[in-house]
């Protein structure tokens, strides 16, 4: 019997948008009320929590940490294949004292053998996690993101590690900073990716590896509610509140959508994705 996937979140209590590290965050939206926007982030944190269990997760709640409200969207935390966990170094200094953070975190969880081993990027890596290392259980190999958050040398670091493919997608704009941003693998084969995103050489990669019916194209309006950083869960996808279009695509494809509002986590620019950690990939043959 296969085990219902096990997903990481962060307790939003310390969350707030306080600082602007990319084109989505906006502080002066989230200060203007910054009591009710809490309310609401805690509410919006339930919901997707809910719609994750209810599409078969299990999900564990770690304790965030005040002055790093950005921990609310754990899968910058780490790459995690196989029980192996290699945390985080991240370009942004708001965001640094998370790898300890998560340090901790993960050295908790090994304690309660749910993970095995758990390791830090090399010193000359910059690399922000499962939003740039993106596992396709298909095709087995990591689609890997880079040129705004994460480097090549993070790319290689993923490569050692985990003894994997790696398969690069240069992004193109700090619009979409992390590949998760804009780049779903689904669990039937079809990709779900916004194409302004990408350098044309990053397209020409995604067209080399992902036939022409199984590509969903994402539109304008998909990107910017954040659709695509959406969570799989066997044929069912959660994600933030869909055009109707988008909800319609998938359902076609054989896909169970289920719609959460993340507003305030979108006023940070991340969304269902974001704000989740697998735990339990595993590189061996679905």
């Amino acid at each position: 019997m296969t085990a219902s996937p096990l997903i990481m979140m962060v307790d939003p209590a310390h969350y707030e948008v306080s600082y602007q590290i990319n084109p989505w965050m906006e502080p002066g939206t989230w200060a203007a009320d910054s009591q009710a926007n809490g309310e609401r982030a805690r509410a919006s944190f339930a919901a997707l929590r809910s719609a994750l269990t209810g599409a078969g997760a299990r999900v564990t709640t770690v304790a965030g940490i005040a002055g790093l409200p950005d921990m609310v969207f754990p899968a910058n935390a780490a790459v995690v294949l196989d029980r192996r966990v290699l945390v985080a170094r991240f370009a942004w200094p708001q965001r640094q004292g998370e790898t300890d953070a998560f340090v901790e975190t993960f050295a908790a969880l090994a304690r309660h053998n749910i993970i095995e081993e758990v390791a830090t990027f090399p010193e000359d890596s910059v690399h922000e996690g499962a939003g740039d290392a993106i596992w396709d259980q298909r095709r087995r190999f990591f689609w890997a993101g880079h040129g705004q958050r994460t480097n090549l040398a993070g790319v290689h670091a993923v490569e050692d590690f985990f003894r994997q493919k790696t398969v690069r997608l240069e992004l193109a704009t700090p619009d979409y900073y992390h590949l998760d941003t804009c780049f779903c693998p689904l669990s039937g084969g079809h990709v779900l990716y916004y194409p302004k995103a990408f350098t044309e050489e990053g397209l020409r990669t995604i067209e080399a590896h992902v036939a022409p019916e199984q590509r969903i194209v994402a539109s304008d309006e998909d990107a910017a509610a954040l659709c695509v950083n959406a969570v799989n869960l066997g044929r069912t996808v959660v994600m933030a509140k869909a055009p109707p279009a988008l909800r319609a695509r998938l359902e076609a494809a054989g896909y169970e959508v289920r719609e959460v509002d993340l507003g305030p986590f979108i006023l940070s620019g991340g969304a269902a994705y974001c704000m989740t950690l697998r735990l339990d990939r595993s590189s061996d043959p679905a």
